[in-house]
């Protein structure tokens, strides 16, 4: 298994400066290189298909190779996977070690 890691993400309560709203899964998004040391911010809107979890506590994400593989190996799982965009790219949110993880499959 391999990991990379990607961003740390942390919720917010008031939008930043630049980030998009992601109409679909109704949250607002910064972009990690708008930030030093890859920050990813996010806002939960009311009615966002993410857990709750997520809107109160960070994340740090990696891209992995093999999804299933680091799902199989977290101590439980929030959300997921599900299609991270229309490219066929997958995510999840899982919880290890006590810490909140995104895993992130480049197809």
């Amino acid at each position: 298994m391999a990991a990379a890691y990607m961003h740390i993400g942390i919720p917010v309560t008031n939008k930043k400066p630049g980030m998009v709203y992601n109409e679909g899964a109704r949250f607002w998004v910064s972009s990690v290189d708008d930030y030093d040391y890859k920050i990813e911010y996010l806002k939960f809107e009311e009615g966002t298909p993410f857990p709750e979890v997520l809107h109160r506590n960070p994340h740090v994400a990696y891209k992995v190779d093999d999804l299933q593989k680091y799902i199989d190996d977290a101590d439980s799982v929030i959300c997921g996977p599900m299609d991270a965009n229309d490219k066929g790219d997958q995510l999840a949110f899982v919880w290890k070690d006590g810490a909140i993880l995104e895993l992130y499959q480049e197809v």
